[in-house]
């Protein structure tokens, strides 16, 4: 099976039809490897995925749990958290797009608004403004008029800063909970035993009985709204 009955396979009643000239499908096929950055850069994967290495690094559990397991449920709920703009994108471009009724440039177009406004509600202004700056693109009318190549950094950019600040604020009480540790066993004279190895099993009753993850995933689930 060659590329061509692949992606005829793909895309129902052979549309677009455009893309069977060689360099378009090239284009399309290309196009798919940078899916996975997409996913990243552009969704609430980052955020999400910060704040669970930062939980996991205050346990003090180092293998557990293990990474696929927190790359896997970080893009199951990223699925959850984005489910309302991707059946936008998918009822506003993809399904019109696979039915042949628009063309792959206009599909872009309208799919990347309803992806456009999630990243503008959850990118500050001064983010925004620092790269329209630096690009010197100038001022915008109205935050919909964004530049793309402006609004992904700044929305990373973002990302960044509120996942570090909710994983502070989770590492916080585990925190506290090795300083008393450590001044448990200095006033008992153990100086030559780790406050790490006994504190661990403490971090994890205390998890445990707050039922940890489930104010985690509450709390990354109602960051978004």
């Amino acid at each position: 099976m060659n590329q061509a009955d692949l992606i005829n396979q793909i895309l129902p009643n052979g549309g677009p039809s455009n893309l069977q000239s060689p360099l378009e499908m090239g284009l399309f096929l290309g196009a798919l490897a940078f899916l996975s950055l997409g996913i990243v850069m552009c969704t609430a994967f980052t955020r999400i995925v910060i704040v669970l290495a930062f939980v996991k690094r205050a346990l003090s559990t180092q293998e557990i749990p293990p990474s696929p397991v927190i790359v896997g449920f970080a893009l199951f709920l990223t699925w959850f958290v984005m489910a309302p703009v991707l059946d936008q994108i998918a009822q506003d471009a993809l399904l019109p797009y696979l039915n042949a009724e628009i063309d792959a440039r206009t599909a872009i177009q309208r799919g990347s608004q309803p992806l456009k406004r999630y990243m503008l509600r959850q990118t500050r202004k001064q983010d925004i403004a620092l790269f329209l700056k630096i690009s010197q693109v100038g001022t915008v009318e109205t935050p919909e008029d964004t530049p793309m190549r402006v609004l992904i950094p700044a929305y990373v950019l973002s990302e960044l800063k509120t996942g570090f600040i909710m994983g502070f604020l989770i590492y916080l009480p585990f925190l506290a909970l090795d300083l008393v540790i450590s001044s448990v066993l200095m006033s008992l004279g153990m100086l030559m035993l780790p406050p790490v190895v006994v504190s661990t099993p403490f971090k994890i009753l205390l998890f445990v009985l707050a039922d940890g993850w489930y104010l985690v995933a509450r709390g990354l689930a109602i960051s978004f709204q």
